[in-house]
This record gives C-alpha cells, structure tokens and sequence, in this order.
C-alpha cells in the first residue's frame, strides 16, 4: 500500500508585514498634501489583531482605508484578510472605522470546507485540527484536484496550502 500524503489548509497573515504596511501607511498620511493636516490615524493593536482608522470624516476614512489597502497588498498581504466594522462617530464629527485581522479558519468554515470536500466524492480523508484542515490521500493527483477545488471556491478569506508531505 502506498505512503499516505497530505497538506494543510491554512488562513495566516504574516502581523510583521501588516505592522510594516500600516507604518509605511501613517508616513504617506503625513507627507500626502491633501491628508497631511486632517490628524488622520492607523492604529494597530498585534495582540488583538486589529487595525483602527480614526479620521476627520468619512470621505478621508476611505482615503486612508485605501492608502492602507494598497499598502497591504504591496506587502502581499491579501486584503480579504481584513473584515471591516461599520463606521462609527466619534467625537468632533470625527469617524472611526476598525478592522479584525483574520487569522486561522473559524470552526464553522472549517465544517463547511470539510462537508463541500466530501460532497465532491474525492478519494481523501478531511481532518479538522484546531484553526486549520488536514487532507490525507494515497494520491498526489486527489490531493491536486482538492486544492484545485478549494481555490475555485470563495470561502471570505485568504486560504493557504501549507506541509505538503
């Protein structure tokens, strides 16, 4: 019988290179003429995973969330890996807007993932391991057609294949 492969599907963000973008971000907001004097601000906190955008108003909250998208996505960061709130007002008619840092597969995506891989009928075995999915197979060709099937589909969220063996 022959050696089972497997990978693992994964959803991380590289928090140096998001620390990295927001910086170069809150400089641009600094030098940039039209922005410089709006006190516009990117925060990000690391340890809860989030990013808040305080600014003046509305119009200037999409600004810097574009200057911090384009920023993002130079650094290879996938921006899909940002779920943003709802703006909210803040004091002085100022707006404040935050973002949740997607890391790791929720468990309910995970058992969506897992049943959509099952429905299709391929020849591998779907394990749920925490923040992550584990597909075994005999077969490099099934655990080729599984990524191929995975990256078709749009599950909200950056997915990665990781620990090919």
């Amino acid at each position: 019988m022959a050696k089972e492969e497997s990978f693992d599907i994964v959803s991380q963000v590289d928090m140096q290179e998001v620390d990295n973008a927001v910086q170069q971000a809150t400089k641009e907001l600094a030098q940039r003429y039209d922005l410089k004097d709006t006190k516009s601000t990117v925060d990000l906190d690391k340890h809860e995973a989030t990013i808040l955008i305080k600014a003046p108003s509305d119009f200037v909250a999409k600004q810097v969330i574009d200057i911090l998208g384009t920023k993002l996505f130079k650094r290879g960061i996938d921006l899909t890996a940002l779920q943003w709130g709802a703006p909210e007002a803040a004091s002085g008619g100022a707006v404040r807007q935050s973002a949740k840092i997607v890391n790791g597969i929720e468990a309910e995506l995970a058992r969506r993932i897992n049943k959509e891989i099952r429905e299709e009928k391929f020849k591998v075995k779907v394990q749920i391991e925490g923040d992550k999915l584990r597909v075994f197979s005999a077969s490099r060709d099934e655990l080729q057609a599984v990524i191929a099937f995975v990256k078709a589909n749009d599950y909200g969220i950056p997915l990665q294949f990781t620990n090919r063996r």
